[in-house]
């Protein structure tokens, strides 16, 4: 089972990398909050994996931290969460604030998240709250967790569309649109998908 890959990058998006391990591609999963950690192609990289095993396919999950691994590993044990939609939370929330809203039975955080209706919150708030509380806090911070703003939202969706090779100017419009439209600052999952969604439209 393959717990760590050290090789070189070969591809990236804001979904998946390619690492080249002595001439063998490894395709891995990854949350934004990784994505931004990659290095640029053709530079060395090591990311924590986490196998998942199907009788049909083999999945690989990578995390830059292992802190987030450890939260990832955490959240699949959860009944209805799988690997896809722990990646997808991990992308709409950091590590540190999603144990915070376990810890205080916040709700209204979790259903904020992508993919998390309010079901689904209320078993990761059941499920888990025992499980982060074992945690080690000088790993994952909770209370250092800042929220980000708005700027800090738009600029790191500016960042990530045209590091994908869109252009700036054709980037800034939509992010703007889509954000002097939406009644409350979105995650930047949501701001990412939604750009994708115009720019390739």
């Amino acid at each position: 089972m393959i717990a760590r890959l050290s090789g070189i990058l070969v591809e990236k998006s804001v979904t998946q990398c390619v690492v080249d391990v002595h001439g063998a591609g490894y395709r891995v999963v990854v949350p934004l909050t990784t994505f931004y950690e990659l290095p640029e192609i053709g530079q060395p990289v090591v990311i924590h994996v986490h196998t998942h095993v199907r009788e049909d396919a083999i999945h690989l999950y990578g995390f830059h931290a292992q802190e987030e691994q450890a939260v990832f590993q955490l959240m699949i044990s959860v009944s209805g969460i799988g690997p896809k939609l722990a990646i997808n939370i991990l992308s709409g929330i950091a590590a540190g604030e999603l144990i915070r809203a376990v810890m205080e039975d916040d709700l209204k955080r979790l259903t904020g998240i992508p993919g998390v209706g309010k079901k689904t919150a209320e078993r990761m708030i059941l499920e888990l709250k025992d499980k982060v509380a074992k945690l080690d806090r000088e790993t994952i911070p909770v209370g250092t967790v800042l929220a980000k703003t708005g700027a800090q939202v738009k600029d790191d969706a500016l960042s990530a569309l045209v590091n994908l090779g869109y252009k700036g100017s054709a980037v800034k419009e939509v992010v703007d649109r889509i954000m002097r439209e939406a009644p409350e600052t979105p995650s930047l999952d949501r701001l990412l998908k939604q750009a994708l969604r115009t720019l390739a439209g």
